[in-house]
């Protein structure tokens, strides 16, 4: 008999939070201070990805609200497009975050090894010893995962508290120190508007992609109690934590490294660890962040395999990938055939990195036509029968905003590195080929 376990709010709160919030605050905000002249302009960067944020969440939130259906990124694309872009962006997402789940592993292996093994200094040894360690969370994950929702929900809900405890610490610095080494605004001499505007689309790339993410939580759809109340809410309630932890944990290296100093550390959360922890700053720090990932780790495992039963549902898979177990409702051949792809790319890790970079101006394309569907979506007015949905406050101005500025990071990609745009397009292209070669042959 399958037991019918649902998320609630709370939940729903904690997979936005940690499908955000992964490695990228503690590398990101070095690379949005190389970009920018001036703190001013740093700090704009991230309070401007905040708001685009809150527009997509706030966007999301009705999207999800009005379609609550297992696996609803796919689903949003094939109802508002064609099912051939659904799949050949889909397709895209899924290897990309098998990539992005492994490559995040594989950090935080090299993190856990130096205190697991610190006598260990052969680097095949200790490579290998960290592909062990990267293998073992995504196995260990599976396996929780294959017990089914609520225990892979309970799980993802302490290691994002521990998460957001490690941020908290790393934020700590800013009661002690003395602000000698910097000030917090200053300004630079001014660039020209061109230079500007450069600085400020670079940084928002990267500022874009540490703030995504929360798009994904509307693949659990009919998986969660009451989801015109509880999506939107949880949504909402995710961005805002977020927000608010990024903004400060930025004020905080501002504060405590400096803006020229942040543009030439590396590792700025080892930097802020020490601050707190002194000389045992490494171990501690490597254990939270080993915890972090083991996070990201999970919610990715909890959240794919829907977009591969949405997938399998629409016909564009086999059948399989939408049949769950009877005992735990668990999608047990889409959860092992993404861990199964996880598991192998950590063996070409190195070589796979060349792909990813080529599906950031995807993700771009992906988030701004996906917001799109919502013209859609009201002029049809599609939402559940005789259930509550969520309607947004300020509409369409939110997902104009929302498109507009997805839309100015994907010019800012193309513009910077054409090769790399083109070569995504055309990748997508092939998908759609591929696509459309399947359904010939079925008929």
């Amino acid at each position: 008999m399958t037991k019918n376990v649902k998320l609630g709010v709370f939940d729903c709160t904690m997979i936005v939070v940690s499908l955000v919030i992964g490695m990228g605050i503690f590398r990101t905000p070095a690379n949005v201070a190389r970009h920018v002249p001036d703190t001013f302009l740093f700090f704009f960067t991230w309070i401007a990805g905040g708001v685009v944020a809150l527009c997509g969440a706030l966007t999301y939130a009705e999207i999800g609200s009005r379609l609550p259906v297992t696996g609803g990124y796919y689903k949003i694309f094939s109802y508002g497009y064609h099912p051939s872009i659904a799949f050949a962006i889909n397709c895209i997402i899924l290897i990309s975050n098998a990539a992005s789940l492994t490559g995040v592993a594989l950090i935080g292996a090299e993190y856990i090894s130096g205190v697991i093994f610190p006598s260990v200094t052969d680097p095949a040894a200790l490579q290998a010893r960290e592909i062990a360690i990267a293998l073992f969370s995504i196995v260990l994950f599976y396996s929780v995962n294959l017990l089914g929702l609520k225990m892979s929900s309970r799980t993802q809900n302490v290691l994002t508290i521990i998460k957001i405890s490690l941020i908290v610490l790393l934020i700590t610095p800013l009661f002690f120190a003395d602000g000698s080494k910097s000030t917090v605004l200053q300004h630079a001499v001014f660039p020209g508007w061109m230079e500007y505007l450069k600085g400020f689309g670079v940084g928002l790339i990267a500022v874009s992609f540490t703030y995504g993410g929360y798009q994904q939580t509307i693949n659990f759809g009919s998986d969660i109690a009451k989801p015109g109340k509880n999506i939107p809410r949880g949504i909402f309630m995710g961005i805002f934590i977020i927000i608010i932890l990024y903004l400060s944990i930025n004020y905080a290296y501002i504060r405590v490294i400096g803006l020229d100093g942040l543009r030439n550390t590396k590792g700025i959360a080892s930097v802020m660890a020490s601050h707190v922890f002194g000389d045992a700053a490494g171990k501690i720090l490597s254990i939270l962040l080993f915890l972090s990932v083991l996070a990201y780790v999970n919610v990715l495992l909890m959240s794919n395999p829907r977009v591969m039963y949405a997938m399998a549902e629409d016909g564009v898979l086999p059948k399989i990938f939408a049949k769950r177990t009877a005992t735990t409702d668990v999608l047990f051949t889409s959860l092992t055939a993404f861990a199964a792809v996880c598991v192998l790319i950590v063996f070409w890790m190195k070589a796979f990195d060349r792909i990813l970079s080529f599906t950031i101006f995807l993700d771009c394309f992906g988030m701004a036509a996906s917001a799109g569907t919502i013209f859609k979506l009201r002029k049809e007015k599609v939402h559940p029968k005789g259930e509550e949905f969520y309607e947004m406050k300020l509409y369409p101005l939110l997902p104009i905003v929302f498109i507009a500025a997805y839309s100015f990071v994907a010019i800012s990609i193309a513009l910077d590195t054409p090769w790399t745009a083109l070569t995504a397009l055309i990748v997508m292209g092939v998908f759609m080929l591929i696509y459309f070669l399947s359904v010939k042959r079925k008929a």
